[in-house]
């Protein structure tokens, strides 16, 4: 017999897979990306939860548990002060650490051409190498202690990279340990693995936003290649931490991929070029994506309708959510449109009133998720919400009848596209590979036994080198 929290669990299952998969449900799914939100509903400060590891997974159990929503991030603060300060990230500033203790963390990226971590001349031996570039050049430009090649190095220099690869290790199991703490609790995970956008990571973390925009004119072709070189390692990561059992999704942080950040030329023939293919190829091998599209993409809602039925949950945050309905509700499940702004300085009543709209107008057949329209900070009152979720757990029900014990694997039982592969691009390193066998091979005494046990063991290892580099990339 299964227990309170199990039975709790399965059902939320049932109705969050139900509706990502543009189905009807018994009522509407809540799911929130709480962030420092969670902080403040627990009682403690932004401080609090961005240096004690245990604590910034612990407040999202509470808040999901207290309640009664289906879904939520498995933590509430993803970057962690121990594992980035023992690298000594450049770019990130935590709370109560040189800003106030209530303070979000505050990211900042190269604006000149003297501060990218990927300068312009070195776009071909990027292009070549894009794994020995990070761990080369990157890695040494976007930490403090991290050396480039020839440059003299201390104990703390090493250090900081044993303590790094440690930390890291230390956050990724505390991560497992406690999504299985909040699937015993009875709650969803939201999101499993993370997929970058090519031409968000190249602005975010390699050439900054404001020498990308020279760069879109001035080495037109250099960036295309640029994003064609990251797409298979992109892709190679969010299938490696994706869910096996494909149940929860995974999720693209959508940062300046619309306009006005770039203009439609740009997002048609560079960033959803290369970004179309990986979504593509996730959902073939099982996987949805949750497109968190932050900022307004009523442009391009035309573009995701390309993309096969059921493969992604489109999230609104200043997306129009009926303009978003009327072009992508009868293929995918939407999420969001209840805005921060309310949130933050409206009312209950007003919350209540704007729920009751997005019931009413697209919610009726199914297919959406309510949640906030972008991550849950601190500024939202508790009060208002609270009334989101009361709301909806009272009023999100279906003027006809839902579908009854509707099974999650029949859902999948979807015609998925032949995996076509991603081009690499003639790249001197495979996804997933940084020093290949044959190469390591040759540094060994000769193997009298069998040697693709050995070969199995280095390439186990070695794939960790590769997460390591990739994921300090992408995070």
């Amino acid at each position: 017999m299964l227990s309170n929290a199990e039975s709790k669990y399965k059902q939320r299952l049932n109705r969050y897979v139900t509706a990502m998969f543009n189905e009807k449900p018994d009522r509407i799914p809540i799911r929130v990306f709480s962030e420092e939100f969670s902080a403040k509903y627990c009682g403690y400060n932004n401080y609090d939860v961005a240096v004690d590891l245990d604590l910034q997974f612990d407040v999202n159990r509470k808040f999901a548990v207290e309640t009664g929503i289906d879904a939520v991030p498995t933590n509430s603060i993803v970057n962690w002060f121990g594992m980035q300060k023992a690298l000594d990230w450049n770019g990130i500033t935590f709370p109560g650490i040189g800003i106030p203790p209530d303070a979000v963390n505050q990211w900042s990226e190269p604006n000149t051409e003297e501060g990218a971590f990927l300068k312009a001349n070195e776009y071909d031996e990027f292009i070549e190498d894009p794994t020995a570039f990070l761990v080369n050049f990157w890695l040494p430009r976007f930490t403090r202690h991290i050396k480039l090649l020839g440059d003299p190095v201390t104990f703390k220099h090493n250090m900081s990279l044993i303590n790094g690869i440690m930390a890291y290790n230390k956050f990724f199991n505390t991560w497992v340990a406690k999504t299985d703490e909040l699937i015993q609790a009875g709650v969803v995970p939201a999101a499993g693995s993370v997929l970058k956008a090519p031409l968000d990571i190249l602005g975010d973390k390699l050439r900054g936003y404001v020498n990308l925009c020279f760069d879109l004119n001035e080495r037109r072709e250099k960036v295309i290649k640029a994003c064609e070189a990251l797409m298979p390692h992109l892709l190679n990561l969010a299938l490696g931490a994706a869910d096996p059992a494909g149940n929860t999704p995974s999720i693209i942080w959508m940062h300046r991929g619309c306009i006005p950040f770039i203009s439609q030329k740009d997002f048609t023939e560079i960033y959803w070029f290369t970004l179309k293919p990986i979504v593509e190829e996730l959902w073939a091998h099982g996987h949805q994506t949750i497109f968190y599209a932050e900022g307004n993409w009523d442009f391009h809602l035309e573009s995701f309708a390309e993309l096969p039925e059921k493969s992604i949950i489109f999230h609104c945050d200043k997306t129009d959510i009926h303009k978003a309905h009327k072009i992508l509700g009868k293929k995918f499940c939407l999420s969001g449109g209840i805005p921060n702004e309310l949130l933050a300085t409206g009312n209950q009543k007003e919350v209540e009133d704007r729920c009751k709209l997005v019931i009413d107008s697209i919610a009726q057949d199914g297919g959406y998720i309510m949640d906030s329209s972008a991550l849950l900070l601190n500024d939202a009152k508790i009060e208002n919400v609270e009334a989101m979720i009361k709301f909806t757990l009272n009023y999100g029900t279906y003027s006809r009848p839902a579908k009854s014990n509707t099974n999650i694997d029949d859902l999948k039982k979807v015609t998925m596209p032949e995996s076509k592969g991603l081009i690499y691009n003639k790249q001197k390193r495979k996804p997933g590979v940084c020093i290949p066998w044959e190469e390591k091979k040759k540094e060994l005494p000769k193997i009298t036994e069998r040697e693709e046990i050995t070969q199995r063991v280095w390439e186990d290892v070695d794939s960790l080198g590769y997460s390591f580099c990739w994921t300090n990339l992408t995070w």
